[in-house]
């Protein structure tokens, strides 16, 4: 077995806490590569020694944009992603500090289950492409007012949203911008496309779920700047006057490996802050 670790560059900790997991794992008579960032500091190999086919799975140790940057970084392979949570609880990277080495114990054990999840792709033209596993998000961007974008379903034309922008998250991604703007949590695994406006300017514009193998155009109106194309959260491209964006599901899959104790309404529950109860 090949397991590869990915540290976050932005977490001190994630460096020391690779050591300790390199240690572990290589005494298990686990083949352990690291991100070349730091593999000749832990004195271990580069992931780059190594078909990446041949990987089994990758560990991410950091938090949820670690693993976004993760998936984007090597986005032609499906190797399933376990994530470990160095920072505020995450809902991709659920693993606490706490528990690596026993929820890596329980992965070596096979105590898992790989979730294969929606992720979604954009195109403007043969230049200009990008895919999402949280969301495709189209915003004013320079532009200090509302703008109208106009959106299509399958060819069959659904609404002129005049607003800040449009989401277009997979249920993956229903925590995360989608759910600020007022967008709903869908259970990960569905297979959907969430349609959230981003502050529109007429009320009645309601978040709209789609189904996954649907496909959205969205238009962009206004003759003013162009507005913005971006892909979790990465700047990507802009969008000009007329120009159509295509959205539909990807051929690709998000892998997410879980623990079979895990409780993904648990991590709901804290990540949100729900302490309701029941009277």
């Amino acid at each position: 077995m090949i397991i590869a670790l990915f540290p976050s560059r932005q977490k001190e900790k994630a460096k020391n806490l690779a050591k300790e997991l390199f240690a572990f794992l290589t005494q298990k008579g686990i083949t352990v590569v690291i991100d070349e960032t730091c593999a000749k500091e832990l004195g271990a190999k580069a992931i780059s020694e190594v078909p990446l086919e041949k990987i089994d799975f990758f560990v991410s140790l950091g938090g949820d944009g670690t693993i976004l940057g993760l998936m984007h970084k090597y986005q032609y392979f499906d190797t399933p992603i376990f994530g470990i949570n160095l920072g505020h609880l995450g809902f991709m990277a659920d693993v606490p500090h706490s528990e690596a080495l026993s929820g890596l114990a329980e992965l070596l054990d096979g105590n898992y289950r790989i979730s294969e999840r929606v992720m979604i792709e954009g195109t403007k033209d043969s230049a200009h492409h990008c895919f999402a596993v949280n969301d495709i998000v189209i915003h004013r961007g320079r532009n200090p007012h509302l703008v109208e974008i106009s959106l299509q379903v399958d060819g069959l034309f659904l609404n002129t949203f005049v607003a800040d922008g449009v989401i277009l998250s997979t249920p993956n991604g229903s925590t995360a911008y989608s759910l600020a703007a007022g967008g709903p949590i869908l259970s990960p695994d569905l297979e959907a496309i969430v349609l959230t406006p981003i502050s529109p300017h007429t009320i009645s514009n309601r978040p709209m779920v789609l189904t996954a193998n649907q496909e959205i155009h969205i238009q962009y109106l206004s003759p003013y700047h162009p507005v913005d194309v971006s892909a979790d959260g990465s700047a990507n491209f802009p969008l000009k006057t007329d120009e159509i964006l295509r959205v539909k599901r990807s051929a690709k899959k998000f892998c997410l490996v879980s623990l079979l104790r895990h409780d993904y309404f648990s991590t709901l529950r804290t990540k949100l802050g729900w302490t309701g109860k029941l009277r």
